[in-house]
């Protein structure tokens, strides 16, 4: 009962650092409240997600969750499987897969702070498949005693092991998780790029529209081969549009990035929003037909599902690379002071607080 008092309490903060009314704040909040009486949906869950034949696949676990496999590479965006967020909000949907039957995790990055995004109680079931989790400046804040390695990541900066680069780019949102650390946790928040052989995916986390920051993404990292990027929350939209993308300015933004094919996610998971069911994907569609995507491919994938978008012989040609484990910045961006090497961690502690271990 605690942990629900502090997490409406963290929601109530956050609507009441904008103009919602009240009106819309109780049509918002009693949403999540009547999930919580609500049972998931049930979905088919894959018990072998990996694909042999496959070159680049995407399994959609739900909200900003996707398996990402890049050859021989697996890579986990923002780990959700906790049956509610913050206390709050209960799932919608089952997510895709279930954590028993994940493959061992080259990287698995995290966005922002917010509960639906940093679950801590995620990453206690998956721990000991995680081989390094990636995450923006000043995330690891809030981390407990895990047992893999952990490195913050400065915007253009990269983490790079044996063939497999992730980097940090800009996007814009928030970073702080609980409200009051508003005022200091204004970095903590990022997208990614994750290239291996020669193949490009970019992940958005959450994000508002903002044309330079993916235009120069886009510039930095040419062909990109698919873009995971949320579609909402959407309404009400005078105070999402400043932290999210709606289904029309995603569709801009995949092709303000220059990418191949795009992937939505982050809607008809949690309640967030006062969105409907289905709104999401609706304006996806809407919005689709006012652009001419030329050769562009939006693909809904749904949840649970394994889309493969390059198979064995297909995309770019794979040429040996040294292994590596390093840390740096881009050739054409001046160097900074590189990341603090991850130190090994101790063994793992079951020391979760109390308040975040269904969160």
């Amino acid at each position: 009962m605690r942990a629900r008092s502090i997490a409406a309490a963290v929601l109530a903060l956050a609507f009441a650092g904008s103009s919602l009314t009240g009106c819309v704040f109780a049509r918002a909040s009693g949403k999540a409240a009547g999930s919580l009486f609500m049972s998931p949906r049930k979905v088919e869950k894959l018990k072998e997600p990996i694909d042999k034949s496959a070159r680049l696949a995407v399994l959609w676990v739900g909200h900003a969750t996707a398996l990402v496999q890049i050859d021989d590479k697996v890579i986990l965006t923002d780990p959700v499987f906790t049956t509610s967020v913050g206390q709050l909000s209960k799932r919608l949907v089952e997510p895709g897969i279930d954590p028993a039957n994940l493959p061992p995790i080259d990287a698995v990055v995290i966005s922002h702070m917010h509960f639906d995004h940093l679950s801590l109680g995620s990453l206690d079931m998956i721990q000991r498949k995680v081989r390094m989790l990636l995450m923006p400046r000043g995330g690891a804040t809030y981390l407990t005693d895990f047992g893999f390695p952990v490195l913050e990541l400065r915007p253009w900066q990269g983490y790079e092991k044996d063939g497999l680069r992730v980097t940090a780019v800009p996007v814009d949102h928030v970073g702080f998780r609980y409200g009051v650390d508003a005022a200091w946790m204004t970095e903590s928040f990022t997208g990614y790029v994750i290239e291996y052989h020669g193949i490009k995916v970019y992940f958005g986390g959450d994000t508002g529209y903002d044309q330079k920051l993916f235009v120069n993404v886009g510039e930095r990292f040419p062909d990109i081969d698919l873009a995971l990027l949320p579609i909402g929350p959407i309404e009400p939209r005078e105070i999402m549009r400043r932290f999210h993308t709606d289904p029309g300015e995603a569709l801009q933004a995949f092709i303000d990035l220059g990418a191949k094919r795009m992937v939505p996610i982050h809607y008809d998971t949690f309640v967030n929003s006062t969105d409907e069911l289905g709104a999401a994907l609706a304006g996806l569609t809407a919005a689709q037909k006012k652009w001419d995507l030329g050769k562009r491919e939006v693909a809904v994938v749904s949840i649970g599902e394994r889309r493969v978008f390059l198979k064995k012989g297909e995309g770019p040609s794979v040429t040996p690379e040294k292994a590596k484990d390093s840390w740096s910045t881009p050739a054409d961006k001046p160097a900074s002071k590189p990341a603090d090497k991850p130190a090994s961690k101790p063994a793992p502690k079951n020391d979760i607080p109390d308040d975040e271990k269904l969160d």
